[in-house]
């Protein structure tokens, strides 16, 4: 028959564990309970911690002047600021923010928008819609996104008159030029006019003088306008349009002029179907200034390249993926002095130029979220580069969250 075990329980060194008095047990239960006291004291410091941000953050946003709109990542709002609510005249917490994002009208510059009237009241009676200013940013968790929506309506009001005043001011300083640029053209058309009373002109003499009186007549026609588009500053229109389709019709347009002054004219497009959105005619306007000019530069038997071709963000210069045209001569280049100067207004190295088409081409070109870049140098011939957003209905920055499927 097999005996219980009386040996003593041993230790894990091998030697008998001594039993722990009601001592030690008094003494390690005090050690919990000290230990469970500062956990708890530590705990409700981080409580108050967290309710003096929470509440120092919802005074932050009650005293932004920008709306503040979180979005978690079905696409429902959860948290907006007074601002947001006053801009959008209600409460948006709970709603989707694809019906917020439905009122929001793209403009003419990325990442700026116009937003539709809301219910009547929400603003001053007959107030204009507001122009609007949106970024995105996501925190570290990506749970959410939160947008910020800044009204620049009055800074945008400020800056289409400065820059009208700009152009006016600009047009006073050159007054007198602009008086000698009109009598001169306006003189000629006068005198050839005269010249057709004279009754020994034979028929080929008198259709000679009177293609010169329309050639000059023409060139102040031309004049004017541009002094009236610079001085105005054209409200750029929204369509939608394939761009190998403007660059074809351009280069269709351009090939008898180039061919005329004896001129070789290749044209290229790489951006197959892609679409932009924008004043078609500005841009064709702009773009056939800088051919035009590209032409003129160019001697009997050079070559003029047109080149269309969408560039990635990295390359663009633009912060997204472009569309880029490049007019390139082989003409006798521009100084590094000039360059910058050719864009001012006025400002012309040619007798015939009136000074304001690459003003105007730089302005349609900017009024579209692009600029137009110039690589030149003597002996070496010149590349004006257009670019433009490819798209030019999207904001600027991170795109805003979509809405759920």
């Amino acid at each position: 028959m097999q005996g219980v075990n009386t040996e003593p329980r041993q230790s894990p060194a091998g030697s008998p564990a001594a039993p722990l008095d009601a001592a030690q047990l008094a003494e390690a239960f005090a050690l919990f309970n000290r230990a469970s006291e500062e956990l708890s004291t530590a705990y409700n410091a981080l409580q108050a911690q967290v309710g003096q941000l929470t509440e120092r953050l919802s005074v932050l946003m009650g005293a932004l002047p920008a709306a503040v709109v979180v979005v978690d990542r079905a696409g429902a709002v959860v948290q907006v600021n007074r601002a947001a609510e006053a801009l959008f005249g209600g409460t948006l917490v709970g709603t989707a923010w694809r019906s917020a994002w439905a009122r929001l009208q793209a403009t003419e510059t990325p990442g700026e928008f116009t937003l539709a009237l809301p219910a009547p009241g929400a603003w001053g009676a007959g107030e204009e819609p507001r122009r609007l200013s949106l970024s995105e940013s996501a925190p570290e968790s990506g749970d959410e996104r939160i947008i910020l929506l800044h009204d620049i309506t009055d800074t945008h009001r400020m800056r289409l008159a400065s820059e009208r005043n700009e152009r006016l001011a600009a047009m006073g300083e050159m007054v007198a030029g602009l008086a000698h640029q009109l009598r001169t053209p306006l003189a000629a058309a006068l005198l050839y006019t005269g010249n057709l009373r004279q009754p020994e002109l034979d028929a080929a003499q008198r259709s000679r003088v009177a293609d010169r009186a329309l050639e000059r007549l023409r060139y102040l026609e031309r004049l004017i306008r541009d002094m009236l588009l610079f001085a105005r500053g054209d409200s750029l229109g929204r369509q939608r349009f394939h761009v190998c389709e403007l660059a074809a019709e351009l280069a269709h347009t351009l090939e008898p002029l180039a061919k005329a002054r004896q001129i070789a004219f290749e044209a290229n497009c790489g951006c197959g179907d892609t679409e932009l959105v924008g004043d078609r005619k500005a841009l064709g306007g702009a773009l056939t200034n800088l051919l035009e000019n590209a032409i003129q530069a160019s001697e009997a038997g050079a070559c003029v390249r047109f080149d269309v071709a969408t560039v990635s963000a990295a390359e663009s210069g633009l912060g997204m993926d472009a569309v880029r045209f490049a007019v390139s001569d082989a003409g006798r280049g521009i100084a590094p002095e000039l360059q910058e100067r050719l864009f001012e207004p006025f400002f012309t190295t040619r007798a015939e130029g009136t000074g304001l088409g690459l003003a105007i081409a730089r302005g349609v070109a900017r009024g579209h979220g692009g600029d137009i870049l110039l690589r030149s140098a003597p002996g070496q011939g010149s590349t004006f580069t257009l670019s433009l957003p490819l798209s030019l209905d999207a904001p600027a920055g991170p795109t805003p969250l979509p809405p759920p499927s």
